[in-house]
């Protein structure tokens, strides 16, 4: 793989369609003057503050983490350097999404040199896993609520060694420094953040108050957490300090490793598989990254095993016929059309999607103008109901269950470097197998339970060595002079695609500044049903898209969007008033 490819390598434009030939109403010639946008009318959500600056920003899921990531950077550390920081932080203050057990999607926008780089710094299955590994005794996948919990569930974790790969290349700061803020606050304690409190008290993990040591840690004395409370976790501090003066060869071999095997293959729920050699030999991957043009912008993104990516740059290329702008943002009409573009994407990624180096995925196919063109067709002013994916081979990718337990790191610095960076534990709380006052993550769930369906084995299947399919969308976006323009993210699931797919619609169709983009709501169809915001999206939308078809659920959609543009005024800054985020910068 060749890792230092230039940052774009513009796929065919598509040919613009025909609005004839796709009976939509919302693309006429007429030009009619675009609606002022108030996000408090349009959203019902006004609290977050647009946040702006001159120098660098971060946006992230915790304040704790921001304010690291800025003192960072004030330190002259580059865009890597911050996100490592925020990342450490993020284990000690967010650890029910992500943390140094898991694994991560990096991003990096190299202002010197013009290039875009990604990193593969994905969870891989252990050597003795097999594709049986969720199979019961009477030849039945395990319930995914069962597959959750404990050592067989977990993955080798990618994101220790991606962050040192990082330093490696692009690192300004000295590695240690970049863990010493988050080893003094885990000695000296946090204080426990409303979400956290909420997410323990819920115990949306059937694990948590079952295995040791995570049980006393997020509920002492049998109690859980209380927001505002100091936790300790020296532990953790402890861990930190290791890796901090050690490397990322402290995580993968001698005692933390020791601790980590342990841990996982005596669990007292679900022993594992995971081994020694398999730390000792894990290593991170060079993707290229896919991009591809929307309107006057190119979007990139992760590529496979992240199924983000491509099905993100699909659902855009298929509105891309559409002057969605010639609807007001907050009717239905251009949401509808969204949907329809989702639910084409989404049989795709279901049937295509995995790790490239064990399937042959056909991105370029998938994402051809060709290909796309015909696709688009299939759009009209109806629901268009279940989609079925195109033909390019014969293997189906197979269900997946994965969870919205993420987070997700925005990151300008003062040279231009840019960092997208999504990572990830998968479900709250992890396995819940905690060892070194972190937890370990339950990434093998993201593969499919039962590896084998009508057409023979499922390509998302269990294998030795194999990185699971994701969802995972971190996005850099750059404008028509090919300046960096935007970089966002969020964490939520299989339904990541569609809330990075709605703020960059905002931002690029409807021009809102990032905050307003991100307060849009969230709209999302995995080729289901319509799934629309509680209390957020506007009344008259559920009958709306009842009358066209659709098979329509109110919830409350819980992403965790984080950006930044770039302006000619400066960095712009965004932070999902649905979780604890906040941007800054100075």
């Amino acid at each position: 793989m060749n890792q230092h490819r230039p940052v774009i390598n513009r796929l065919t434009q598509l040919a613009v369609l025909l609005v004839a030939t796709l009976g939509l109403n919302a693309c006429s010639q007429s030009q009619p003057e675009r609606e002022a946008y108030d996000p408090e009318a349009a959203t019902g959500i006004g609290s977050q503050q647009l946040a702006q600056s001159q120098q660098f920003m971060v946006s992230a899921a915790n304040p704790e983490a921001v304010a690291v990531g800025n003192a960072v950077l004030a330190k002259g550390g580059s865009a890597i350097d911050a996100a490592i920081a925020v990342q450490n932080m993020l284990t000690l203050v967010e650890p029910q999404s992500s943390g140094i057990g898991g694994g991560a999607f990096i991003m990096y926008w190299d202002a010197n040199e013009q290039q875009l780089y990604t990193l593969d710094a994905r969870e891989v299955a252990p050597a003795a896993a097999d594709e049986d590994l969720f199979i019961k005794a009477d030849g039945e996948p395990e319930r995914w609520i069962d597959a959750i919990v404990g050592g067989r569930a977990v993955g080798t974790p990618g994101i220790v060694k991606g962050m040192q790969v990082a330093h490696q290349r692009w690192g300004q700061l000295p590695w240690a420094d970049l863990f010493n803020d988050t080893i003094e606050l885990a000695e000296q304690g946090f204080e426990v953040s409303p979400r956290l409190a909420q997410l323990v008290e819920m115990e949306i993990h059937p694990g948590l108050r079952q295995l040791q040591p995570a049980a006393d840690y997020f509920f002492p004395e049998g109690e859980p957490l209380e927001a505002g409370s100091l936790l300790r976790n020296p532990e953790l501090a402890a861990t930190l300090r290791r890796i901090a003066n050690e490397g990322a060869e402290a995580f993968y071999q001698g005692e933390l490793a020791e601790a980590m095997v342990a841990a996982v293959q005596q669990s007292a729920i679900a022993p594992g598989r995971l081994s020694l050699e398999d730390l000792a030999n894990y290593q991170v991957a060079w993707r290229e990254p896919v991009c591809a043009g929307y309107r006057s912008y190119d979007v990139c993104s992760m590529g496979p095993p992240s199924s983000g990516g491509v099905t993100l740059l699909q659902i855009l290329a298929l509105l891309e016929p559409i002057d969605l702008a010639q609807s007001a943002v907050n009717s239905v009409q251009p949401w509808h059309y969204f949907t329809q573009a989702s639910r084409l994407a989404y049989a795709d990624r279901d049937r295509y999607l995995a790790d490239p180096d064990f399937v042959d995925v056909p991105v370029d196919q998938m994402l051809s103008a060709d290909y796309l063109n015909q696709r688009a067709e299939l759009i009209g002013a109806n629901d268009m109901g279940q989609a079925t994916a195109g033909e390019f081979n014969d293997y189906q990718a197979g269900v997946n269950y994965e969870q919205p337990s993420t987070t997700h790191i925005s990151i300008v610095d003062a040279q231009g470097n840019a960092v997208s960076m999504t990572s990830t534990i998968e479900m709250g709380f992890g396995s819940a197998v905690m060892v070194g006052g972190f937890l370990l993550n339950n990434q093998l769930t993201d593969f499919s339970l039962n590896p084998r369906d009508q057409n023979g084995f499922a390509a998302n299947r269990v294998e030795p060595g194999k990185r699971p399919r994701s969802s995972m969308a971190p996005v850099i976006a750059f404008d028509a002079e090919g300046q960096l323009a935007y970089v966002v993210g969020s964490p939520g699931g299989p339904r990541i695609i569609n809330y990075v797919a709605k703020s960059l619609i905002g931002l690029i169709d409807y021009q809102l500044d990032m905050q307003s983009a991100i307060n849009l709501p969230n709209v999302t169809n995995l080729n289901g049903r319509t799934t629309i915001e509680q209390e957020l999206a506007p009344a008259d939308w559920e009958a709306q898209l009842r009358e066209l078809g659709h098979d329509v659920e109110v919830r409350s959609l819980n992403s965790g969007l984080h950006g930044i543009a770039v302006t000619p005024d400066g960095l712009q800054g965004g932070a999902d008033p649905r979780r604890e985020g906040v941007a800054a910068g100075q």
